[in-house]
């Protein structure tokens, strides 16, 4: 049997509603709240498959550059880059597990798939939109422990970092079997051409799971991270004081040695992962805002405002990679050597210079 042979639309209603479109072996897990609203216009299908085969290609190409580059360059595969590795890997696989899926559906109207595909997509959403976002709350809380704590704190090792990637992909796994052994379910989206979680159950079942699951996925690492960069930021503005105030009492025009640009970089790695864990943010904050919507009833939800919501979530996969291209220095240095015409801009890092070194040399000689 040809999977994707035009499908047999089994008329549910009959009045020109989304519903009509749906196929017969999906009909029992359809809510049919969206039985109120026509179908979609076949252009907005058209084009939310062209915005996701763009989206995907650039993800595609630009994850798998990353994984590519941090996994064959001896000198970026140090234990706080693993974590970097799994979150691109991780964007890498939403992007393969999701778009093709979408485009086919977007082209036929419907999920045309079947039941299985369904629980088959929605699990690889869920549980690598999980992966990437505590990914980047391990890549936040290393910042804070090499910036903030510095020598007193914990280094980061090899084996402590595949010990944290191993325990994020086994709670990824959990969380996203539950709807498979009757902790909530996943069901089609209003358009009938993505899968989630069902939001739209008034049950307590889906209800509490949903609750406990963005409790896991969303507000926990937001508070992780937040409660990170705030002190972050704290201490890179406290050291940036201190070496000026000192500069200034020694009448030199700078104290940077070799250390304070270590310092430097790694304070500059700890924006480059603030700017992707915003636009994570960014990324997923509507959806979530979508499922709430449906979780406590509030009129206005829509078959197009899912499918949005759901496409633009998927987005997340992309800025990661073009982030680093533009603002990670070891890796643009690297990108260079392997690939110089994907790098714009200067890859030159901040160096302490002898002139400076000399001023503090001789300052410190005069006093």
């Amino acid at each position: 049997m040809n999977t994707f042979a035009i499908p047999k639309f089994g008329a549910q209603l009959g009045n020109g509603s989304v519903l009509d479109k749906v196929t017969p072996d999906m009909a029992h897990i359809v809510n049919t709240y969206w039985g109120r609203f026509p179908p979609m216009d076949t252009k907005m299908n058209q084009m939310l498959g062209v915005f996701t085969f763009v989206i995907m290609i650039i993800s595609l190409c630009g994850n798998g550059m990353v994984v590519l580059i941090f996994g064959t360059t001896k000198s970026l595969r140090t234990p706080a880059n693993l974590l970097v590795l799994n979150l691109a890997f991780s964007d890498f696989c939403m992007m393969a597990s999701q778009s093709p899926i979408m485009i086919i559906n977007f082209y036929f109207e419907t999920w045309i798939l079947g039941p299985l595909w369904c629980d088959i997509y929605a699990i690889c959403g869920s549980m690598f939109g999980f992966i990437s976002i505590w990914s980047m709350c391990m890549i936040a809380l290393d910042r804070y422990n090499v910036i903030v704590k510095g020598m007193s704190g914990r280094p980061m090792t090899v084996s402590l970092a595949l010990m944290k990637i191993a325990i994020i992909w086994l709670f990824a796994t959990f969380w996203t079997l539950m709807p498979m052994i009757g902790w909530s379910r996943y069901v089609p989206e209003g358009n009938l051409t993505a899968c989630s979680i069902d939001y739209m159950t008034r049950d307590w079942n889906p209800r509490s799971y949903l609750i406990t699951y963005s409790l896991c996925v969303y507000y926990t690492p937001l508070f992780l991270i937040c409660y990170s960069y705030w002190f972050i930021i704290a201490a890179v503005a406290a050291h940036e004081k201190a070496m000026r105030e000192q500069a200034k009492k020694m009448n030199v025009k700078s104290l940077r040695s070799s250390e304070d640009c270590e310092k430097s970089a790694e304070a500059k790695l700890a924006k480059v992962a603030l700017t992707t864990i915003s636009l994570w943010f960014m990324a997923w904050t509507p959806y979530l805002i979508i499922c709430y919507f449906g979780l406590f009833k509030i009129e206005g939800l829509t078959p197009t405002a899912t499918i949005w919501g759901a496409t633009f979530a998927k987005t997340s996969a992309v800025y990661n990679p073009i982030v680093y291209g533009i603002s990670h220095p070891k890796y643009r240095l690297v990108l260079k050597e392997k690939y110089p015409c994907l790098v714009c801009g200067s890859t030159d890092e901040q160096k302490p210079t002898n002139s400076d070194n000399q001023t503090v040399s001789d300052a410190e000689t005069a006093t």
